[in-house]
């Protein structure tokens, strides 16, 4: 007998509000990623959703490239590549009604490009111009973020606030591995689960947290698993499986508008580029890893999917290079040119009321951009 037991401080049942209030058996993942490509389920896809998901991940590859070539041109300070990653980033802008809300994390500019943001603008925030590039209401899409997981709480008060109003309304929110670590991810859960605000969480587990790895994350059997906790379901989907995907987010959706509550989905992909243009990957990581990975290529599973089932000829291959070629070339000319940049909206949009501070700052450098203006002209 304990301490605690001879002084009668131990009590062996816990009061009935400690008792589970939900069976944790129906939130449980699967044991093995949800597959489509390769299974008898993929006979059951649409082919016309099959072709979108295909020309998306062609323009996506394309994007990646052409992206990062540009930080090597010095056009863009930063870029996240998302090279091996198309399959999440496109399902999951498609999964996605006009109506919804998109909230990304700084590696998802592919998935703003796909929910139609223009693909300059995408980048701006990257570029180091402005302050996100685009009007987040026109889009529904929330600005880039940097910060890892801050956008998971804003996702959930966004979806909240809808519901509160009666709009029918859904959040994505995108985040890596890395990323649900952060107490953001866990506020964000928690209030989604109690609010049973309408909100999907999709987890794009790529393996590495810039170079620490998942195993040095997380104890958990999968990312998946810790939605049990929280009183939502885990959905485990291969990520690099577009159809799987798509599948997995749009049932996700549609629960989350019918009343159903938020959904935690962990999709298995990797990232084949580094984690950004400044980032070494072979220190942490060797070529062999990376070379099995790309066997699992995301187009390439697709694309002999689409061909085994005579959906896609070499004509309509050709077709999604050329249309992506083409939005390269445009994004390439487009980024070449200099913005104009006005000194002053660095006070802009920062405060709606300028605070003294900054209204003294703001007119100490007009007054030294006044001076260089008339130096130049004597």
């Amino acid at each position: 007998m304990t301490v605690m037991e001879q002084r009668g401080a131990y009590r062996p049942s816990p009061p009935p509000a400690w008792q589970p209030r939900t069976d944790p058996a129906p939130l449980l993942p699967d044991a093995e990623p949800y597959r489509v490509l390769g299974t008898e389920a993929a006979e059951q896809a649409d082919p016309d959703l099959l072709r979108r998901l295909y020309t998306g991940l062609v323009r996506g590859r394309r994007y990646n490239v052409q992206a990062t070539a540009l930080t090597k041109q010095g056009r863009l300070a930063v870029y996240p590549s998302s090279t091996g990653q198309e399959a999440c980033e496109v399902a999951a802008a498609l999964a996605l009604e006009e109506r919804d809300w998109l909230f990304p994390s700084y590696r998802d500019t592919l998935a703003v490009v796909a929910r139609g943001v223009d693909p300059v603008a995408a980048l701006t925030l990257l570029r180091g111009d402005w302050h996100t590039g685009y009007d987040p209401r026109e889009h529904r899409v929330a600005p880039l973020s940097t910060p890892l997981a801050t956008q998971l709480p804003h996702a959930v008060g966004l979806a909240h606030a809808a519901r509160l109003k009666g709009d029918d309304v859904v959040a994505l929110a995108m985040v890596g591995d890395g990323g649900t670590s952060e107490g953001d991810f866990h506020e964000a859960l928690n209030f989604a689960a109690v609010w049973q605000a309408p909100v999907v969480f999709l987890v794009q587990n790529n393996g590495f947290a810039i170079s620490v790895p998942l195993a040095k994350q997380t104890a958990a059997p999968t990312l998946a698993h810790k939605a049990v906790g929280y009183g939502m379901p885990g959905r485990l989907v291969d990520g690099n499986d577009a159809a799987a995907v798509h599948e997995v987010l749009r049932d996700a959706v549609r629960r989350a508008r019918e009343g159903g509550g938020p959904t935690l989905v962990e999709a298995i992909t990797y990232r084949v580029d580094a984690h950004t243009n400044a980032d070494d990957a072979t220190r942490y990581r060797g070529d062999s890893e990376v070379e099995t990975w790309r066997e699992h290529d995301p187009i390439a599973l697709l694309e002999r999917e689409l061909t085994g089932r005579g959906l896609l000829d070499e004509a309509a291959r050709e077709a999604a290079r050329d249309a992506a070629e083409a939005m390269a070339a445009d994004l390439r000319a487009r980024m070449n040119e200099d913005a104009p940049l006005d000194p002053a909206d660095l006070f802009a949009h920062v405060y709606a009321e300028p605070t003294p501070q900054l209204r003294a700052q703001q007119a100490q450098l007009r007054a030294e951009l006044d001076a260089d203006s008339e130096g130049s002209h004597r």
